[in-house]
């Protein structure tokens, strides 16, 4: 399915652990923002042939840091803190699901964002999160600085 993916979405640089199985995901970078992609193939859905639920927060999850790096033009890795979502409508099996992200405020310590997921360009789950963001001194998550988006 790479000869449909759609305009300006490149894939996105190997992440090693769990994120591998998840894959291949795709992202797109323009103005300050990170739409995140991905084909619901056979081993993201369920038995009703729909993508699972665990699919879509996994990459809402991503969906929410990423598209808040790219907001804030922060370039670390910002540890999820709480999330919550709403399964809108059913993903399936072959569809076109892809994200963005509204940042909604940014402290101190903390980003507060929301996300939409659309499958072939119908909206199926959205979720907010609080973000972490790590401090400059050389704490567990601080070190972690994700490739360029260029």
């Amino acid at each position: 399915m790479t000869e449909n993916i759609p305009e300006g979405f490149k894939l996105f640089p190997k992440i090693p652990g769990f994120l591998e199985t998840t894959g291949p995901l795709y992202v797109r970078y323009e103005k300050g923002a990170a739409e995140l992609g991905l084909w619901v193939e056979e081993k993201h859905v369920n038995i009703a042939n729909i993508c699972h639920g665990g699919m879509l927060m996994t990459f809402a999850d991503m969906q929410l840091g990423i598209g808040s790096q790219a907001a804030m033009g922060m370039r670390k890795f910002l540890p999820t803190m709480h999330m919550s979502c709403d399964f809108v409508a059913p993903t399936p099996l072959g569809a076109w699901l892809q994200g963005s992200t509204t940042v909604i405020k940014q402290t101190r310590k903390s980003v507060f964002a929301t996300c939409i997921l659309t499958a072939d360009g119908e909206t199926v789950f959205s979720a907010s999160g609080i973000m972490k963001i790590p401090g400059d001194n050389g704490g567990q998550f601080s070190d972690i600085v994700l490739s360029d988006p260029s």
